[in-house]
This record gives C-alpha cells, sequence and structure tokens, in this order.
C-alpha cells in the first residue's frame, strides 16, 4: 500500500500533488459522475432522492474527515456571441428535429428537447442534417461571432474576483475547445475530413482564427487568475485509430496546442488537460510534446491500456479515468479485477486520479457502483 504524506491537505493542493507526481495525503476521490437517466435509475435502486449522490456515497461508506472535492470552472464564454437561436423546425415519428445554438440542423428522440444539446446531461444520440459553415461566405459571417474582446466573455468583476480567488482552497479549471472539435462543430465531421485533404490552406485558416481567437480571450484574465488546470476539449478519435492520422495532427493541430501550452504555462497553470475519448494512443505522444500533461478519460472499449502507457511513457503523462464502465457494470469479482489491474500499478508512482471512464452509464447499478467507490476508497487513503 503507497504511503501518503502526513500533511493534511487541501482539496486543491492534493489535485496538483496527485496529478503532478508529487507527494499527496490521499488521492482525490473521483469515481465518476452519472447522468439524467444514470441518477433516475439510481432513485429506484435505493439513492435517497433529496440527497446528492457523492453526499449519499461518503455517507454509506461512513468516510471519515471526507473530502469535499469542490472543483469550479471559471465564468469565462468561449463559445459564439451571439448564438443561434434554439428552435424546433419539424416534429415527426418520435423526432424533433431542430437548430441547435451552434447553428446545425440536428435530429433527436423526442424523449429530449434542444436543450440536452447544450451540455451532457444524458446520453443522447443525434443525427445531423446541416452545419452551419458551407461556404467561404458562412465562413466569413461565423468569424462576426468570435469578436474576443466582447465584454460578455468575461464578469463584470473580473479583477474583483480574481483577488477572491487568490487564496481558493479547491480546483479552479478552464476549458476550451481545440481546433479539431471547434472545426467540426462549425463544419461537420465528414466535410471537415475532406476540406483537411481537398482545401488544407482553408483548414489552416480557420484554425489560426480559432488559436487566435482563444489566444486572445486567455490573455484577458489568465494572468489574474493563474488556473489550477485548462482543460482542452478534443474528441479526435474513434474506437481503434485518431480520426486524423499522426502526421495531419502535427500539421494541423500541434501549432495550437504549442501556443496556447506556452501562453498557459507563462501564468503559473500547472495542469493541461486533454480531452478525447476513443483510441489515443497514436496522439499521446503529440500530445506530449506539445506539452500537455494529463489525458481523460482513457476509455477501456477503444483499445487504451493504461497501464501500458505508464509503462511506455512514465511520467511524462498523467491520467485520470481510466477503469473500465462495462467492469464496474458487472460489479463483483470483474469489477475488483478492473481496479486491481489498473489502479495500484498507476498509484505506485502517482500522477493518477481514477475513475470510470466516461460518464457513468444507467447500466451501472447503484450498489454496484457503491462497491467499486468503497474500493477504490481504500485504495486512494479514504478507508
Amino acid at each position: 500500500m503507497r504511503e501518503w504524506s502526513k500533511e493534511k491537505m487541501s482539496e486543491r493542493k492534493r489535485y496538483i500533488e496527485t496529478i503532478l507526481f508529487g507527494n499527496p495525503d490521499r488521492i482525490p476521490l473521483q469515481p465518476g459522475h452519472p447522468r439524467e437517466s444514470t441518477l433516475a435509475a439510481w432513485y429506484k435502486q435505493g439513492l435517497p432522492e433529496n440527497m446528492n449522490y457523492y453526499d449519499a456515497l461518503l455517507d454509506i461508506l461512513g468516510i471519515p474527515n471526507p473530502p469535499a472535492p469542490k472543483k469550479e470552472s471559471f465564468p469565462v464564454d468561449f463559445k459564439m456571441i451571439p448564438q443561434f437561436e434554439e428552435k424546433i423546425i419539424e416534429h415527426k415519428d418520435g423526432h424533433y428535429i431542430v437548430q441547435d445554438w451552434m447553428g446545425a440542423i440536428t435530429e433527436i428522440s423526442d424523449k429530449y428537447d434542444y436543450t440536452y444539446l447544450r451540455t451532457a446531461k444524458d446520453f443522447v444520440t443525434r443525427k445531423w442534417h446541416k452545419f452551419p459553415v458551407e461556404t467561404r461566405e458562412d465562413w466569413e459571417e461565423m468569424k462576426k461571432r468570435y469578436n474576443p474582446d466582447e465584454p460578455k466573455r468575461l464578469p463584470e468583476n473580473l479583477d474583483e474576483l480574481c483577488k477572491k480567488l487568490e487564496n481558493r482552497d479547491y480546483v479552479i479549471t478552464i476549458s476550451f475547445n481545440g481546433p479539431f472539435w471547434q472545426l467540426r462543430e462549425w463544419l461537420g465531421f465528414e466535410n471537415l475530413c475532406i476540406k483537411f485533404i481537398e482545401e488544407p490552406d482553408f483548414v489552416h485558416e480557420m484554425i489560426e482564427f480559432w488559436t487566435d481567437f482563444v489566444s486572445r480571450v486567455l490573455a484577458r484574465f489568465i494572468d489574474k487568475l493563474k488556473p489550477d488546470a485548462v482543460q482542452i476539449s478534443e474528441d479526435m478519435a474513434f474506437k481503434a485509430h485518431s480520426m486524423i492520422s499522426p502526421a495531419m495532427t502535427r500539421e494541423f493541430l500541434m501549432p495550437s496546442y504549442k501556443r496556447w501550452v506556452k501562453q498557459i504555462k507563462a501564468s503559473g497553470c500547472p495542469i493541461i488537460d486533454m480531452d478525447s475519448d476513443g483510441y489515443i494512443g497514436e496522439l499521446i505522444p503529440i500530445w506530449i510534446e506539445s506539452g500537455i500533461n494529463c489525458c481523460v478519460p482513457v476509455e477501456v472499449a477503444a483499445h487504451n491500456d493504461i497501464v501500458d502507457y505508464r509503462r511506455i511513457y512514465g511520467k511524462s503523462m498523467a491520467y485520470r479515468g481510466g477503469i473500465d464502465k462495462r467492469a464496474i457494470a458487472k460489479g463483483g469479482k470483474e469489477m475488483e479485477n478492473e481496479v486491481m489491474r489498473v489502479v495500484p500499478p498507476l498509484l505506485k508512482d502517482g500522477g493518477f486520479i481514477p475513475g470510470c471512464d466516461h460518464g457513468v452509464p444507467p447500466d451501472i447499478s447503484w450498489p454496484n457502483f457503491i462497491e467499486y467507490t468503497r474500493l477504490l476508497a481504500k485504495l486512494t487513503g479514504w478507508l
């Protein structure tokens, strides 16, 4: 069993010490985050409806001096201003066709509405019919929605808020889309992939615009704030390969990462997360070379082996997640085997916060989630 620091730490210091391969007093207890359908199932399986699931876990497990994993996103807006009008265009055969806030025409089950397209409240399957950027004229219009100096992007009391947060004991993060993710929102996945080949100069132009926009928004506040972590959202991998080749990633995306990393690290921020679903084995070396030092969620079903990644890349990359959601759902010995396969080897070195390898789905029962969290709590120093 790992020996922990005897110093009693704030959640902020504990998080930073863990990710940076330091000596925390414990490892943050972050088993995973359920979505609406998962919580609905758990309420039927014993989770009290008037209680937060995490508070209920701590109560059931009887963890003394429980962690208070307060983690807040700083209120900065990298989205388009103004957004498109959200509206239902058509309703038929159990589906809505809607215009979402990004200007895409999207089809979803009428079990949901367009508010589910704003954030990942649940596991919502969708079909895209049209994207907002199809022509050069569309692109020129879209650029008008990304003024980095727009006052609404930051709180009016920016200086006061940053001063207030200087001595915080919890983690403050900021997040924004990487270039692949952002261009996919403008163009659509298939259209973007075609343009990489047929119109590479146009793709470079859009990426340079996005890179400069993010950099200029960051420049307005990051030196005043010194966030604890910055997360780049960049879903760019399938089940067994990245969506574009490593060579194309280096050519088109890496310059953005390097520019942002230099700016972020100059502010004093120690952690830069890369959030990508799918198989990331081809991409990790590029991210390391770019200065990114943490990956999430490291999905096992996509052939990611977090233990093997640690063997290959050592302390050049930290990880969050990495525990197979399918094994957690099965519970019992399969769950235990998966946790023990992953957690002890990585905790030995540090640079790892174990958790479910994506949003917690509803096939993970409340009793199984309790037992899984109990095992995590023992391994991470809470029990």
